[in-house]
C-alpha cells in the first residue's frame, strides 16, 4: 500500500463572516499548498474543525477539495464523528470520491474501552470505504490513549484496508514501535510539527501538520538540511519553528492558525464555538509574531 511522503497539510475549513462554510476559499488554500510544495491534505480533522461541522457541510468540503486539488494533492478525509451513524455516512461518501484514504479519531464522549474495542470500531468504519486506505488518528484530544503498537498488531488482518496511523503524539518510542510492526508495512505519518526533526531521526517519511498550511517551505528546508546531515542548519531553522509555535500556544492553535493564513492574503474566517474567536487586535498580534519568526523568507514568490 502506498505511503504518505513529504508534507501533508491539515487545512482549515474556511468560514465566512456569518460562520457558514466558504467553499470558494478552499480553491485559494489548495493553490497555495500546491505552490509551496505540499504533497497532500488531511481534511476535516482537528485543524479543519470537522467535528464542528455538519455531515452535509463535511461532504461539501470533501467534494470541493477534490475539485480544488486538481489531482496535485493526495486527499485523506477525516470522517470521525461522535455518532457512528454520521461516521459511516461520511466514510461511505468519501469512498465515492477520488481521494487517497479515510481516517477517524476515536469518539471522545462514549469512548472505546480497550484496544479490542477500538479495533472493532475502526473495522466497522474502514469497511464503509473498502476502496480506500484507512488511517487511525492517534491524538490525545480524543482522550483515548491505548498503545498503538498493540492496536496495529490486533488490527492487522482484521482491517484489510488498514494503511496505518496518523501519529499525533510526541512519544517517539511508541512511534518507532509502530513503524516496525509486521515488518514495517504500516504507514505512520508523524503529526507533531515542532518535533519534526525528532520524527525524521527515527524514520518518519511523511508528516501531517497545521503549520504546513502557511510555512511549508521552512519545513521543506529543514528536511533538506536533515537529509544532508546539516544539523547546525536544522537547529537554526527550528528557531523559526519555535517562533511559529509560540503564538499558537498563546492564542490557541486553531484560532491563531486561521489568523496566520492572512500572511498569504487568505481569509479563512473565525473558528466555530466553543473555540474562542480572536479580536482584530489579537489577530494582528498573531500576524506580527508570525512575521517576526522569519519563515516568510523561505517562501519563493515566483
Amino acid at each position: 500500500m502506498q505511503k504518505l511522503t513529504g508534507l501533508i497539510s491539515a487545512p482549515h475549513t474556511p468560514f465566512d463572516q456569518h460562520g457558514q462554510v466558504n467553499l470558494a476559499v478552499i480553491d485559494q488554500i489548495a493553490a497555495l499548498l500546491i505552490k509551496q510544495g505540499v504533497e497532500g491534505v488531511y481534511i476535516c480533522g482537528t485543524t479543519g474543525e470537522g467535528l464542528n461541522c455538519s455531515v452535509a457541510e463535511r461532504k461539501a468540503v470533501a467534494e470541493r477539495w477534490v475539485t480544488a486539488a486538481k489531482g496535485k494533492l493526495s486527499i485523506t478525509v477525516h470522517t470521525g464523528a461522535l455518532s457512528i451513524v454520521d461516521t459511516l455516512e461520511l466514510t461511505k461518501h468519501a469512498n465515492s470520491l477520488d481521494v487517497f484514504a479515510t481516517s477517524v479519531i476515536a469518539p471522545c464522549f462514549f469512548k472505546p474501552g480497550s484496544v479490542d474495542d477500538l479495533v472493532t470500531y475502526c473495522a466497522a468504519v474502514a469497511a464503509a470505504a473498502p476502496n480506500k486506505g484507512f488511517y487511525y488518528y492517534h491524538s490525545g484530544m480524543s482522550g483515548v490513549m491505548f498503545d498503538m503498537e498493540q492496536f496495529l498488531i490486533k488490527a492487522d488482518g482484521v482491517i484489510p484496508n488498514l494503511a496505518g496511523i496518523k501519529f499525533n503524539h510526541g512519544d517517539l518510542y511508541e512511534f518507532q514501535r509502530c513503524t516496525r510492526v509486521c515488518g514495517g508495512k504500516f504507514d505512520i505519518p508523524f503529526g507533531v510539527d515542532e518535533f519534526l526533526p525528532g520524527g525524521l531521526a527515527v524514520g518518519a517519511i511523511g508528516a501531517v501538520g497545521s503549520t504546513y498550511n502557511y510555512a511549508a517551505p521552512l519545513y521543506l528546508d529543514i528536511i533538506a538540511a536533515f537529509n544532508k546531515g546539516d544539523q547546525v542548519t536544522v537547529v537554526a531553522l527550528m528557531d523559526k519553528v519555535i517562533g511559529i509555535i509560540r503564538p499558537l500556544v498563546e492564542y490557541g492553535g486553531v484560532a491563531a492558525g486561521k489568523a496566520a493564513m492572512l500572511l498569504h492574503g487568505i481569509d479563512v474566517g473565525d473558528p466555530r464555538l466553543p473555540i474562542r474567536s480572536l479580536s482584530v487586535k489579537e489577530k494582528a498580534d498573531v500576524v506580527a509574531k508570525m512575521k517576526s519568526a522569519g519563515f516568510m523568507s523561505h517562501i519563493k514568490n515566483d
